[in-house]
Parts: C-alpha cells; sequence; structure tokens
C-alpha cells in the first residue's frame, strides 16, 4: 500500500473481510473497470460482473463489450482494478459510463468526470474510491450466440453483436477506506 493511500485512509483488508452486498454493489451502485498506469489508463462503469471463489482463489468475474476503449487498456495489463464509490459520487460514474476514453487525451475521461489517479500495486484506481480490488487476470473468453441456452438474451443485450468477454481474475490485494 503506498503512503498516498494511507493518507486518504485506506487500509488493507483480506477478500473475505468484505462486507459489501455485491448484489447491491455492482448492480445498483455500479462500479468502475480501470486499466494501466502512469503512462496511460482508462476506466468504465459497469454493473455486471460478479465475486466468488474459483480454482480455490477468490476471484471477480468483470465483462467488458468488445467495443469499449477500457477492454483494450484490461487485454493489455495483467492488473485491473474495480473500485466502489459512495453514492455522492454517481455523476461521476454515470460520466463514465456515458463516454469513451477515446475523446479524451490519455487519462483525461477520469479528470473530466472529477476521479484523481491513484497508482497502486502497478495498475491504476481514484481517490475518491471506498473500496479498491486489484485483480490478476487468469482467465478470459468471448461470450459467443452458440453458447446461450436462453436465446432471449441474445436479442435482448446482443442485437448489435456487440459482444463482452468475461475476465476472471484472482482479487490480490483489497483496499477499503475507512
Amino acid at each position: 500500500m503506498t503512503d498516498r493511500m494511507k493518507e486518504l485512509g485506506f487500509t488493507e483488508v483480506s477478500p473475505e473481510q468484505l462486507d459489501k452486498n455485491v448484489f447491491t454493489a455492482i448492480g445498483k451502485q455500479w462500479m468502475l473497470i480501470t486499466a494501466g498506469d502512469e503512462s496511460g489508463s482508462n476506466t468504465m462503469t459497469a454493473s455486471w460482473g460478479g465475486m466468488g471463489v474459483i480454482w480455490n482463489k477468490n476471484v471477480v468475474t468483470a465483462l467488458i463489450r468488445h467495443s469499449r476503449h477500457t477492454k483494450g487498456f484490461v487485454d493489455s495489463a495483467d492488473l485491473f482494478t474495480l473500485s466502489f464509490y459512495p453514492e455522492e459520487q454517481r455523476k461521476a460514474l454515470g460520466f463514465c459510463g456515458s463516454k469513451s476514453g477515446r475523446d479524451f487525451e490519455p487519462d483525461g475521461k477520469a479528470k473530466a468526470a472529477g476521479l484523481t489517479a491513484l497508482y497502486l500495486d502497478g495498475t491504476t484506481a481514484y481517490e475518491e474510491a471506498e473500496l479498491v480490488l486489484v485483480c490478476k487476470k487468469l482467465f478470459a473468453s468471448d461470450l459467443a450466440p452458440e453458447g446461450f441456452l436462453d436465446k432471449s438474451l441474445l436479442d435482448a443485450f446482443y442485437a448489435d453483436k456487440d459482444w463482452h468477454t468475461a475476465y476472471i481474475a484472482e482479487i490480490t490485494a483489497a483496499y477499503v477506506k475507512k
């Protein structure tokens, strides 16, 4: 953990100590998926994903559409972060979910949203977060039409054929702001 994180009130906890309801945190409050480092990063808002245990590891599952600018950053790095925010940051998350990093200078999207980059463990998160999970990619696979048993999902979520890649990543560190 960096000195800056300590100044901001973050403490490192084990994933088992997290007390967030993942259904609420991901599906209702949203999260940011961020990848990259001091040389360049990008973030996007997400409301799909999960947390659990696979391969005897504490993991997250993050889904990113092929069209998202952040996907290139996640694909080219070993690590990414999932970060969660208090309600007063809802506007920033809305901004990050409606704007593409392609339309900004490097790291400009987060700055325009009022977020302050926080570099940690070789990746990027934001000072305004209340929870940061550092995640190491273990597995990635594209969702494909032939894998859907409920074909109604194809029309409902993939009419434009903008598929997701599903990433399973080990939580290597969890930081909570007290």
